[in-house]
Parts: structure tokens; C-alpha cells; sequence
């Protein structure tokens, strides 16, 4: 449905969109990731014909963005970051302006209106001017007007930016039950939300996209998950380093007391240390690290393992950071 190759925008000597393929199949809800500033607002800017491409190609629904525009513009429902609504205006008759913009007929047009009114739960407010509305309703209008003309692709820019939190859960809603029947492209820099919306995510950063797949495929492709274990060691500033030295481990830090139910419980002897521990390839090493530490004669208080999050794959991927820094992973987590 959305089929981008080598995209490309300069502006001057800044290059905001560096390069970026990708492919939106029928019936997807796809969340583009990434930082302030990433290049995600550019990328949509594209897909609509707001903006022309420096080079490289897209097509929306076989039409092509350089072309064909009309028709992508057509096939396509937009929401911009800051959506243009008239504030003097009702709800109901900005719909109609819109409507009329869309060349809808007069029957289709007030079926139309009724139908985004009852999507986007407009009914209270239809009759009230859009500039006494608040910002959850007014998102919601501009929703509304996206969804008049019923086209195949949804794209919609950061639409619960300034939202409260029940409004980004209604809009969060909103934009789940759309993607039964349309293909919508959603960008956001809030990771939760795209966890709760999307198929599928692409991350971009820089003007690249830097990873895509589904949530659980990012986190797959991390440095794999983090054992976490206590003991009671009678030289316990030796634990880490006798852990990192052992075979199946790829690093060691010692980390903040334990935080939540262990595994292996015990009473937490009072020399005792907390290390964060990887394995070599990915690897879970709970009973690697078991073993190790019947061997040593150590009291074990905890052993847990915690898969890697999307927030850390995030992290790595648009700031470089060392995923394999477990003390690092752990004290955010504790804070967390």
C-alpha cells in the first residue's frame, strides 16, 4: 500500500531525510519511531505531496507521490502535525467545507459526516464552535476530516501531541479500531504508543531508518536478556569479576540492591552483591550462573532473568548507548 525507495530531502546543506526504504503492506498500523527532530514529520510531508522529494521514489496505492499527486492525495487521509482547523467554525460545517474540498455529493456527504462524527465520538460537541473545544476534541475533528472521504491510507502526525492521558488512551482507540479497515502510518516519539497501536514499527533517527519489524522482533535483535543475581560471598567485591571471568558470560557490573520477587529466596546475607549479568551470544545463563554459584559456595538470594524492553533498543539505536552496560540498564530500570 506504501512503497518508499530511497527517499531523500535536503534543505541546504541540512539533510533532514537520508536515503529511507520501506514497505506498508494492506491493512498494517505502522508506528514511525524516533527522536524530536528525526525526520519523521519530513518523511509524511513526502508520502503527501506537501513537500517534493530531493530524490528517490514513493507510491501510495500504486500512485506515484512525484506524478501522480492528485491521486495519492485522493487515496490518502492526513493529519498534520498541527492540523489547520477554523476556529469560528462548527464542527458540522467544517466537515461540510471539508467534504465539499473532497468533491463528496450532497447525499454522500451527510452520510459521510455522520459516519466520522460516530468514529470519532463527535456527537456532543457537532454543533459547537471548534475554538471553544479542548485540544482532545479538537484532535479528534481534525481525525474527523481525515476520515470523510474513507481512503485507504491513514497518515497521521504525532496526533496525541498535547493530548492529557485520557485522551491519548481514546485516540490510542481510535487509531487501533482504524486499522481494521484502513492502512495507517502513525508518528510518535513515545514508545508506549506505538506498543499499544502497531503492527509494526520503524525507527528512524538522523533522517535513517536505524531498525524496523514488530516490537518483539526489535527486541529480539537486542544483546539478548539480563540475569540478575545476589549472593552472599565471604570476598563479595570479588563476585563481579570471578562472573565476568567465567566462560558463558559476555559481561558483568555490579548493580543496586535487588528490587522485586526473586527467583531464589532466601535472607540476603549481609555481605552480599548484586550483579547484572549477560550471556555470551545472547544467551539466557539463569542455570549457568545456578551452577557457578553452588560451586563457589555462595548463598544465593536472587536469580532473574529480564528480557531486554523496547525503550533500551530504542536508547541504543538513537543515542549509541551501550546496551551491554548492565549497570547502566539496571539503576534506569530501578528508577523506572
Amino acid at each position: 500500500m506504501i512503497e518508499v525507495d530511497g527517499l531523500t530531502k535536503r534543505y541546504g546543506t541540512h539533510l533532514a531525510v537520508n536515503d529511507i526504504s520501506f514497505r506498508i503492506r494492506k491493512g498494517e498500523v505502522v508506528g514511525l519511531l524516533g527522536p524530536n527532530g528525526a525526520g519523521k514529520t519530513t518523511t509524511m510531508k513526502m508520502l503527501t505531496c506537501y513537500i517534493s522529494a530531493t530524490s528517490g521514489r514513493a507510491s501510495i496505492n500504486g500512485f506515484d507521490t512525484f506524478d501522480q499527486s492528485l491521486q495519492v492525495r485522493e487515496q490518502i487521509g492526513y493529519l498534520p502535525e498541527n492540523c489547520p482547523l477554523y476556529h469560528d467554525s462548527d464542527v458540522v460545517s467544517y466537515l461540510r467545507f471539508c467534504a465539499d474540498v473532497r468533491g463528496l455529493g450532497i447525499r454522500e456527504r451527510k452520510a459521510a459526516i455522520e459516519r466520522v462524527i460516530s468514529d470519532c465520538a463527535l456527537e456532543e460537541v457537532r454543533y459547537k464552535t471548534i475554538g471553544h473545544l479542548s485540544k482532545g476534541y479538537r484532535q479528534r475533528a481534525g481525525l474527523a476530516q481525515a476520515l470523510l472521504h474513507n481512503p485507504p491510507v491513514l497518515i497521521l502526525d504525532e496526533p496525541t501531541s498535547g493530548l492529557d492521558p485520557n485522551q491519548i488512551r481514546d485516540i490510542l482507540k481510535l487509531i487501533t479500531s482504524l486499522g481494521q479497515d484502513h492502512t495507517v502510518i502513525h508518528s510518535t516519539h513515545i514508545l508506549s504508543e506505538v506498543e499499544a497501536t502497531s503492527d509494526r514499527v520503524l525507527i528512524i533517527n538522523r533522517g535513517r531508518i536505524v531498525a524496523q519489524g514488530t516490537p518483539r522482533e526489535l527486541i529480539a535483535r537486542s544483546s539478548g536478556p539480563v540475569v540478575y543475581v545476589t549472593v552472599g560471598a565471604s570476598e563479595p567485591a570479588a563476585v563481579a569479576d570471578q562472573i565476568a571471568a567465567a566462560a558463558f558470560v559476555a559481561s558483568a557490573a555490579c548493580v543496586a540492591p535487588a528490587a522485586g520477587p526473586a527467583t531464589v529466596t532466601s535472607a540476603t546475607p549481609a555481605e552480599s552483591v548484586r550483579v547484572a549479568v549477560r550471556g555470551r551470544d545472547g544467551a539466557d545463563v539463569a542455570t549457568d550462573l545456578f551452577r557457578f554459584a553452588v560451586e563457589k559456595g555462595w548463598t544465593l538470594s536472587e536469580l532473574r532473568t529480564e528480557t531486554a524492553r523496547l525503550d533500551e533498543v530504542f536508547a541504543n539505536l538513537t543515542t549509541g548507548r551501550d546496551r551491554d552496560d548492565a549497570a547502566t540498564t539496571a539503576r534506569e530500570g530501578d528508577e523506572a
